[in-house]
C-alpha cells in the first residue's frame, strides 16, 4: 500500500466514524420519540459537537490530499465524493439534532391517533433504513444498492407532500393538541430533508463509483419527458 492510499483509509476510517455518530442521532432520536426521553434527546445534541468536529477534520484531509498527491481518476473521484458525502452526513446530524430539541421539550409522549396518522414511525423508520443502505452501498461500492435509495425516498416525499392536509383533519378532532401537532408536521418537515440529504449520498457513491452524475441524468429524463408530451 503506497502512501497515498494510507491516507485514504484514514480518510474512510474518519468517515465511518462520523457515519457511526449520525446512526447514533437518528436511531436515538427515535428512541427519544417513543420515550419521552428528554436525557436521550440531550444525548443527541450534545454528540452534534463531535459529528461537526469529524466534518472540519474530514475537510482537511481531503484538502491535504489535492494538496500532496495531486490525485487523478479513480482516486480523484473518490475524493470529490467524500468532500460532498462527508457534507450531506453533517447536514443529516444538523437535522438529528433539530429533531432532538423538539423531543426534549415534548411532554407527555406523542398522542397515539397523531403518530398513527402522521405516518412519522413509518417516516422514521424509512429513513433508518435508507441511512443504513447507502453506508452499506458506500462501504461496498454497491451501485445497485445506491439505486434502491434513491428510489425509497419517495415514501418520505409521499408522507411529507400529505402532512398539511392529514394534521388539518388531526386539528379538527383534537382542537386540544395543537402544540404537538405543530411539533410533529416539524419532524416530519426535517426527516424529508435527511431523505434528500441520504439521496446525495447515494448519487455521490454511483458518480465514483461507475463515473455518472446521477443528477444530471435524472434530469435530462425529466426534460425528454416534458419535451415528448410538448410534441404531443
Amino acid at each position: 500500500m503506497n502512501q497515498l492510499d494510507k491516507e485514504l483509509l484514514r480518510i474512510k476510517t474518519k468517515v465511518e466514524a462520523m457515519w457511526d455518530l449520525v446512526d447514533f442521532q437518528l436511531a436515538a432520536g427515535k428512541e427519544a420519540l417513543l420515550t419521552s426521553n428528554a436525557e436521550l434527546a440531550k444525548k443527541v445534541i450534545k454528540s452534534g459537537k463531535k459529528v461537526n468536529a469529524y466534518d472540519i477534520k474530514i475537510d482537511r484531509m481531503c484538502e491535504n490530499i489535492f494538496a500532496l498527491f495531486n490525485p487523478v481518476a479513480v482516486d480523484l473521484r473518490w475524493v470529490l465524493a467524500i468532500l460532498k458525502i462527508n457534507a450531506n452526513l453533517e447536514r443529516i446530524g444538523d437535522y438529528a439534532e433539530s429533531i432532538a430539541f423538539m423531543l426534549k421539550e415534548v411532554n407527555p409522549p406523542l398522542e397515539p391517533t397523531l403518530l398513527a396518522q402522521s405516518r412519522l414511525l413509518e417516516m422514521y423508520d424509512a429513513s433508518e433504513t435508507m441511512l443504513r443502505n447507502v453506508r452499506q452501498a458506500f462501504l461496498e461500492e454497491n451501485t445497485e444498492l445506491a439505486r434502491q435509495v434513491l428510489k425509497q425516498d419517495k415514501l418520505l416525499n409521499k408522507i411529507h407532500a400529505k402532512t398539511d392536509q392529514v394534521l388539518m383533519a388531526y386539528f379538527q378532532t383534537h382542537p386540544d393538541n395543537i402544540y404537538q401537532s405543530l411539533k410533529v408536521s416539524g419532524i416530519i418537515r426535517k426527516l424529508e430533508r435527511i431523505g434528500d440529504h441520504t439521496t446525495n449520498i447515494a448519487e455521490e457513491i454511483v458518480f465514483y463509483v461507475d463515473a455518472k452524475v446521477v443528477k444530471h441524468q435524472q434530469k435530462k429524463k425529466k426534460n425528454k419527458g416534458s419535451d415528448q408530451k410538448s410534441d404531443g
